[in-house]
């Protein structure tokens, strides 16, 4: 994977997943951890550290962790059941009150109830919400761990990584869109807000064992905004967190979910390493990988492209490996490509990921 990263051709193609789910590995592998999943089916290990990077919407999150006396989230638990989790929060500053709620199941989470209500609610944002220290050592420790059997990805701290994406998290997206239109120097000030906070915690990052930092986010996908929008209100905050990144010498992959037709050139151009994921049309995407990899030649490594619901939970055989083979062939012949399905995934049998996977091993430079 760090030879295809580096735009270049290993012995052969790696294949790997975005994430392995709790879910998945509880309901289908009898709980192994995600390294040993990896394993189990002769995959690469792409491991996800998620602690210190203050997703809301990772199971079990400790919101606790995040609070201090200036920003205290106070979680209110209406149910805790696991296939029904609700939670009110209320965020106490010295200057007044925020609220958010969520819901979630075994699978995940999500946002009933966006923080961000009036305009002057990104103040209490830009003077109380806190950053996170990343605490080094479990970095360290897990990074070992791995070893050789896979590589360690982390994030920019925040609901997302991307700024655009992140405010996608506080405010509507259909209402952050019209902003955008009739008062963009509020939304650049959520943005900038949100930029320097990220800086913030990229300088903490300097010195860890990351192979390489996911950034962006579904929300600046072109599936939902247009490249206009992108290139206004992504582009220029992506480039800065990139090249503070960079300043540290971690790769860093460009989260899209697939949508990439008509900001392929604003990709290259907000300094990425490599584009994420690929998703082809069948899965909501609008072009397919192949088509995106002409647009962007050699200039960034590619991860992802296989359909992991048509394809794999639900294709047979043959058509699993048939779209292996067409991926390695038309992305992956020169190198710099990393198969793998697009996102997350539930259902899928262990046996369609054995399939994916001896597939792409078969796949030689």
């Amino acid at each position: 994977m760090l030879c295809a990263l580096e735009r270049g051709k290993p012995d052969r193609l790696p294949v790997s997943l975005h994430q392995w789910q709790p879910y998945h590995l509880d309901k289908y592998l009898g709980g192994i951890s995600d390294i040993e999943a990896f394993e189990k089916f002769g995959m690469d290990a792409q491991i996800q550290y998620f602690a210190d990077m203050g997703q809301f919407w990772v199971t079990k999150a400790d919101f606790s962790k995040s609070s201090t006396s200036d920003w205290r989230d106070e979680a209110e638990v209406i149910s805790d059941d696991p296939d029904d989790r609700v939670v009110h929060h209320t965020i106490h500053t010295p200057a007044g009150k925020l609220t958010y709620k969520t819901g979630g199941d075994r699978k995940t989470t999500w946002l009933t109830e966006y923080m961000i209500k009036r305009d002057e609610d990104i103040e209490l944002i830009a003077r109380f919400m806190p950053i996170p220290t990343l605490d080094t050592k479990p970095v360290s420790e897990m990074y070992d761990r791995i070893g050789d059997r896979g590589i360690l990805r982390g994030f920019v701290w925040g609901d997302q990584a991307g700024c655009w994406q992140h405010a996608c998290c506080l405010i509507d997206v259909s209402e952050l869109i019209m902003a955008c239109f009739d008062k963009p120097d509020w939304v650049h000030r959520l943005l900038q807000i949100l930029l320097e906070k990220k800086l913030q915690f990229v300088e903490g990052m300097k010195g860890v064992k990351f192979d390489l930092i996911e950034t962006g986010g579904g929300a600046g996908s072109s599936t939902l905004i247009s490249p206009k929008i992108h290139e206004e209100f992504c582009l220029p905050y992506d480039r800065k967190i990139h090249d503070a990144v960079h300043e540290h010498g971690f790769k860093i992959t460009y989260h899209t979910c697939g949508g990439t037709l008509g900001i392929e050139e604003l990709i290259v151009a907000n300094g990425c390493d490599a584009s994420e994921t690929l998703a082809p049309v069948s899965i909501g995407g609008n072009q397919e990988p192949w088509e995106f990899k002409q647009k962007v030649g050699n200039r960034i490594a590619l991860i992802g492209g296989v359909d992991q619901f048509n394809v794999v939970t639900d294709g047979t055989e043959q058509r699993i490996r048939e779209t292996v083979f067409k991926l390695f062939e038309k992305v992956g012949c020169d190198g710099g490509y990393i198969c793998s399905l697009t996102d997350h995934f539930f259902e899928t049998p262990p046996e369609k990921l054995q399939i994916f996977a001896d597939a792409a091993r078969q796949c030689v430079y």
